[in-house]
C-alpha cells in the first residue's frame, strides 16, 4: 500500500501537516531545549528563528497556494539539506588542535544522530518532490 493509497491522506495534506508540526518543532526547541528540526544552526540562534519563520511562511502559502505545495517543500528540504551539509562540514573541517586536545567543541554522538534524523528527514521529502514533479512534468521514469 502506497502512502497516497490511504484513505484521506495525500502527498500534499502530509506536507501540510509537516509544516504545521513546526510549532511543535518550536517548543520543543525553545521550552525543553531538544533541536529536532533545525540542529544543524544550533549555533546560530537569530538565523534558527528566523528559519522556524520560513517553515511558518511555507505553510502559509501551502494553505494560500496549495498547487505550490510541493514546490515549497521541495525547495525548502534543498535548502535544510544544503545547509545541514554545510555547516556539519564546517565544523569536521575547521577542527583546532585545542578541540583534538580537550575534547570541547568535537560533534557529539547525539549531534551525529541527530544529523542524521533530520537528514534523512530532508533527503525523503526532496527526493519525493523531486519524483512528485518529474511525474507531473511527464519525465519521470
Amino acid at each position: 500500500m502506497k502512502l497516497n493509497d490511504a484513505p484521506g491522506i495525500n502527498s500534499l495534506t502530509l506536507l501540510r501537516i509537516y509544516y504545521a508540526a513546526t510549532l511543535l518543532f518550536v517548543m520543543l526547541d525553545y521550552f525543553l531545549s531538544i533541536n529536532v528540526r533545525l540542529a544543524f544552526l544550533e549555533a546560530w540562534p537569530q538565523m534558527r528563528a528566523l528559519y522556524y519563520l520560513l517553515c511558518f511562511a511555507c505553510l502559509g502559502l501551502m494553505i494560500r497556494q496549495p498547487g505550490w505545495s510541493l514546490w515549497i517543500a521541495t525547495l525548502e528540504s534543498m535548502l535544510a539539506l544544503s545547509l545541514l551539509i554545510v555547516t556539519m562540514g564546517v565544523r569536521v573541517m575547521s577542527m583546532s588542535e585545542q578541540m583534538l586536545r580537550t575534547g570541547t567543541g568535537l560533534i557529539t554522538i547525539s549531534e551525529i544522530v541527530n544529523f542524521m534524523l533530520v537528514a534523512g528527514a530532508a533527503w525523503v521529502a526532496y527526493m519525493r518532490g523531486i519524483a512528485a514533479v518529474q511525474q507531473r512534468l511527464g519525465t519521470g521514469s
